[in-house]
């Protein structure tokens, strides 16, 4: 068996994958926002790597492209657009998890994937997951285990950080007990040391993936998400992962720095048959980092200047851009879940 490694997403990229929106069912009537948001996230992306994008159909494919010859930032010779049909767009989560093996060749690791749980449709993104090593021209390797790459977070050193209420939930791996998930993470993700947080945020339907709350921003730190208001009922969770994360220590026994981020104030969204506006999982930890860039989403409230100014401080090599991403969070998720990288 080889020794793989997953490389840290500050680590240096080949590309991005990622999902143009599609669908009515995953974002009703902010789907035209969506597409704006989305095609704003790709001309950054493009600044300083290939952007490779899944979508479901030719006519969505003119649609994207029409959207992009009109933004001037978007490189146009990065970006790469595969007719390759998915259910949804969070393609942090069907995608491969992409590694190192020992000779320092980039592997596919697909894992399954069955919607957070069985909660939504899933055979078309599982089947585009499959194909995608394929169109990069990537070896795959199939890992029969679910896992999404929303729920782990590593730092490229043999740490990585995950949550119990996700990795843990009989929704998942109903068979394996915890030592055989992690005997798995350890396996294929080439981490030695594996750090288990409680739980996510409210409105979360993935079960509370790590990337909602708390992620590395360097080998020895880690940023988290708190909440201020002790009324707010994700006040006493956040601040449970946030004591965990003091007791944690790195593969050489030193202590993570910890930085706090603020929660934005809370977000919501009135969908179709809901008898009550529905609370969203909007959270700043939810950027992504490319070659150049580190992209936020932000909310139009006081803390968004906040979290960017913190994120810029402990960024100070690329430029943090925020992206007003209501209209995405709707279908619940950020830049993350939207993306998925693929190491140089």
């Amino acid at each position: 068996m080889n020794r793989y490694r997953m490389p840290a997403e500050w680590e240096r990229h080949r590309g991005t994958i990622t999902t143009y929106p599609h669908s009515y069912e995953n974002f009703f009537d902010r789907l035209e926002g969506a597409r704006e948001t989305f095609v704003k996230m790709v001309a950054v992306i493009s600044q300083s790597e290939k952007v490779f994008i899944n979508v479901n159909s030719e006519e969505d494919k003119k649609d994207l492209i029409n959207r992009l010859n009109a933004v001037s930032e978007v490189k146009k010779e990065n970006i790469h657009i595969f007719i390759n049909e998915t259910d949804d767009v969070w393609c942090r989560d069907y995608c491969p998890i992409f590694v190192k093996d020992e000779s320092g060749e980039t592997v596919a690791l697909k894992f399954r994937f069955n919607a957070w749980g069985e909660k939504y449709p899933y055979e078309k993104d599982q089947k585009a997951g499959e194909r995608i090593p394929q169109l990069l021209g990537i070896k795959k390797v199939d890992v029969d285990m679910v896992l999404e790459g929303g729920a782990v977070e590593v730092n490229g050193e043999e740490v990585l950080i995950t949550t119990e209420s996700c990795l843990l939930n009989k929704n998942r791996n109903p068979d394996m007990s915890k030592e055989e998930i992690e005997e798995n993470l350890k396996r294929y993700l080439g981490v030695k040391k594996i750090l288990w947080l409680k739980g996510g945020i409210v409105g979360d339907d993935t079960d509370g993936h790590v990337d909602n709350i708390t992620r590395f921003v360097k080998k020895d730190t880690v940023v988290t998400v708190i909440e201020k208001d002790k009324k707010d009922p994700n006040y006493e969770p956040l601040m449970e992962n946030f004591e965990r994360l003091k007791g944690f220590t790195d593969i050489k026994g030193n202590p993570l720095k910890v930085v706090t981020l603020p929660m934005p104030e809370p977000v919501y969204y009135q969908y179709p048959d809901a008898d009550a506006p529905y609370r969203l999982p909007a959270s700043y930890a939810n950027f992504y980092i490319t070659n150049s860039h580190v992209i936020v989403p932000t909310f139009n409230c006081k803390e968004d200047e906040i979290a960017v100014q913190i994120l810029q401080k402990l960024f100070p090599e690329r430029k943090v851009i925020g992206i007003y991403a209501y209209d995405i969070l709707v279908g619940l998720g950020g830049f993350h879940c939207l993306t998925m990288q693929v190491p140089q």
